[in-house]
């Protein structure tokens, strides 16, 4: 494992461009497998997460070239087994997703517990219900194992919870399920419209992507594609919080301003001066105050993948802010390591934490215990007074590529250790 050591207190500055959405990457991965043709990924984010997937779809039998590039080119013109290597799938959350093409191309999945972060809170069991309401059936077993010898058919389904994997999982399945399937209260989030969109292009009737309404027509013959993933918008606002932290000027290159709005609007209740136009989004130097409130919420909601990062934010600004993470409960526990540094704040419960600031932080050894809170000790660690030591480094390099090289290329002074 490594570590990262930060010597805080330094002003960022300069450029940086994001690649492609890891929260799109997966999902479009897995609907390669849907195709006996040829499927060219371009814009694809050079990420542990990403290498993973690609590695599962060569050990079902698929081909991937240019793993580790921006580049992908995959064929799956014949799938091999049904279950995936269980050391891979115990590494990423995101190999549920397998499920839906694997039922469509092999009549059977037999998946071991994903990894990824807080493995034991985040079920799948939406992910489930809904491929059972297209027909598949569970086998009893410590795994998952579903089985649909006679193939998915379409159904009309409502999602107990407006998962973004459990509405993906829903989109893969019914792309290989003969006929009309309609999913009500699905997931609404950008990465979700992007598999919609790709789908369209592998030749799947696709309506409502971007709404909680999606209608899916299924089953027939499937083409390749080619496709650009669309800037994340995650790492663009991670970088953005970077920026006010630090106090610094940055520039962002590649996420979409329709994407980046919520992002703006909370950095401009905190006081950020920030502007988007086009694929670029600016972060100015800003004196921070406090927003009083911030709620994570579903998509065009603040994300809660970026609430690590605001509470980081929140230690420098000035007043009192109540942060409000009602979709998980484990990340704000990871940031009471910022109480270590002289932040000054009180955890009410898993959800609420209330941040007074501003407090001048010091630095200190950090524990990245997820992916999120990860890079948000990162950013509290570059504001901070003195060094800190972050590890497992590989834990926030799961979402965020080239990281140090970045980090270097903006004026902060980091070097991996091994």
């Amino acid at each position: 494992m490594s570590t990262l050591l930060i010597e805080g207190g330094q002003r960022l500055a300069g450029s940086v461009e994001v690649e492609g959405n890891k929260n799109s990457a997966l999902p479009l991965l897995a609907a390669c497998l849907l195709t006996k043709e040829e499927c060219v990924l371009t814009n694809v984010p050079r990420i542990s997460d990403v290498e993973v997937m690609a590695r599962l779809i060569l050990d079902l039998g698929g081909q991937v070239e240019g793993i580790g590039s921006t580049t992908l080119r995959v064929r799956c013109p014949e799938i091999t087994k049904d279950e995936p290597d269980g050391a891979l799938v115990g590494r990423l959350r995101g190999s549920v997703l397998l499920l839906g093409p694997l039922l469509a191309r092999c009549g059977r999945a037999h998946l071991a517990p994903p990894g990824g972060d807080f493995p034991a809170r985040r079920t799948i069991a939406t992910h489930l219900d809904a491929l059972e309401a297209m027909g598949a059936r569970r086998v009893a077993g410590v795994d998952h194992i579903l089985e649909a010898p006679d193939g998915l058919h379409p159904a009309s389904m409502y999602l107990y919870e407006a998962s973004v994997t459990g509405t993906e999982t829903a989109l893969l399945a019914a792309a290989g399920a003969a006929g009309v399937t309609e999913i009500r209260h699905a997931a609404c989030e950008p990465h979700v419209a992007e598999l919609c969109a790709f789908l369209g292009k592998l030749g799947v009737g696709v309506t409502g992507a971007g709404t909680p309404t999606i209608r899916v027509e299924g089953g027939g013959a499937l083409g390749g594609a080619e496709h650009h993933l669309w800037g994340d918008y995650i790492e663009a606002g991670s970088w953005a919080v970077i920026a006010a932290v630090t106090g610094g000027e940055i520039q962002i290159q590649g996420a979409r301003a329709e994407d980046m709005e919520v992002v703006a609007a909370v950095l401009t209740r905190m006081n950020i001066i920030c502007a988007a136009g086009g694929e670029r989004f600016c972060v100015e130097p800003s004196q921070p105050k406090a927003a009083r409130r911030i709620t994570t919420s579903l998509w065009p909601g603040f994300p809660s993948d970026l609430v690590s990062l605001v509470t980081v934010l929140a230690t420098q600004a000035e007043g009192q802010t109540l942060v409000h993470d009602w979709l998980y409960e484990l990340r704000l526990f990871a940031l009471e390591q910022l109480s270590g540094m002289s932040g000054d704040l009180f955890l009410c419960d898993p959800h609420r934490i209330i941040v007074t600031g501003p407090r001048k932080l010091r630095g200190r050894p950090l524990d990245s215990r997820d992916l999120r809170s990860g890079m948000a000790l990162i950013a509290a660690a570059l504001a901070a007074d003195g060094q800190s030591r972050l590890s497992p480094l590989e834990t926030v390099e799961r979402g965020y590529g080239r990281l140090v090289e970045r980090l270097q290329a903006l004026g902060a002074k980091v070097a991996k250790m091994s």
